[in-house]
């Protein structure tokens, strides 16, 4: 199987674009290398979506990022039978990021996931391969409080003013990589958070600390439903796919690590161990895994 890769966007009256994702998904057409603005992904640009029916991922991103940040993940999804939509939030993307650390902010990422699968559900070509089942919601950073608002939770704001979001029934797991948690740190903040989660979090991450994550996720009532693993050494950008040499410099912080850490190691691993949990969370529904390809996992957490 190969991944192919589509734009995804929903317009408003006018036909004016109104909000925008990039589609990994599933195709028997070969894939080539092909540049995406700096970076180069093996995909099919366009190519015919495989035969069969097919689980929805979405993958929020964080604070000022973009869809490409998490292609490692996004592609090896698509490869192993997902259909994996990869929004662009307005107002707190690259070269979009007039509402960062606003509370309109908060309340609008949430939407936008819920607007976007709406729109896929009602496509005529991927609302038909969807599987019928709930999707998995994964998320960086905010966009790791975008989606457990999404499941449920009722974030608040810096300085304790609640954040009105509607949850989605549609959501059946959850998979938090360094999630922004210091929304969620009142009382109650997650105690309609059911579904299974799994949270990686960064060794070495002022941002988002680990110890911050594991203070607000006690919050959830069945401790049982979570599994938390730290990676050690990590920072809080390794979860962004590695950049290219082009990229990095002192000045750009999305792309340091830690000293020591080896992040192309890290994402030969990762991605496929995130593969794995979900699969096992479809298992545990009834409703059959998807395989890993021989070689998908790597051997290290980095």
């Amino acid at each position: 199987m190969f991944a192919g890769s589509r734009p995804f966007v929903i317009h408003d009256a006018d036909r004016q674009p109104l909000l925008s994702a990039l589609l990994h998904y599933p195709t028997e057409a070969p894939s080539r290398p092909t540049a995406f603005g700096p970076y180069e992904l093996d995909v099919s640009v366009a190519a015919p979506l495989a035969p069969g029916r097919h689980p929805v991922v979405l993958i929020s991103h964080g604070s000022g990022g973009s869809p490409l940040l998490y292609r490692s993940l996004s592609l090896l999804l698509a490869r192993h039978g997902y259909l994996v939509v990869l929004p662009r939030h307005p107002g707190n993307s690259l070269g979009d990021n007039a509402l960062a650390d606003s509370s309109e902010n908060l309340r609008n990422r949430p939407r936008h996931l819920v607007a976007l699968l709406d729109a896929l559900l009602a496509d005529a070509e991927f609302g038909a391969a969807a599987a019928p089942e709930p999707v998995t919601a994964v998320g960086h950073s905010l966009g790791g409080s975008t989606v457990l608002s999404l499941a449920g939770g009722r974030p608040t704001t810096r300085s304790g003013s609640p954040v009105e979001v509607a949850p989605d029934p549609r959501v059946g797991a959850l998979v938090l990589m360094a999630p922004a948690c210091g929304f969620f740190l009142a009382p109650g903040a997650l105690q309609q958070v059911s579904a299974p989660l799994l949270t990686l979090t960064a060794e070495h991450d002022p941002l988002t600390p680990d110890s911050e994550i594991r203070v607000a996720l006690a919050g959830v009532p069945d401790q049982s439903r979570i599994s938390i693993r730290t990676v050690p050494n990590a920072g809080h950008f390794s979860f962004l796919s590695p950049f290219p040499r082009s990229m990095h410099n002192p000045q750009f912080a999305p792309a340091r690590d830690p000293s020591g850490f080896d992040r192309e190691r890290f994402h030969r691993w990762f991605p496929g161990f995130i593969l794995e949990w979900i699969d096992e969370r479809r298992r545990e529904r009834g409703v059959g895994g998807i395989s890993v390809a021989s070689g998908a996992r790597g051997s290290s957490s980095g």
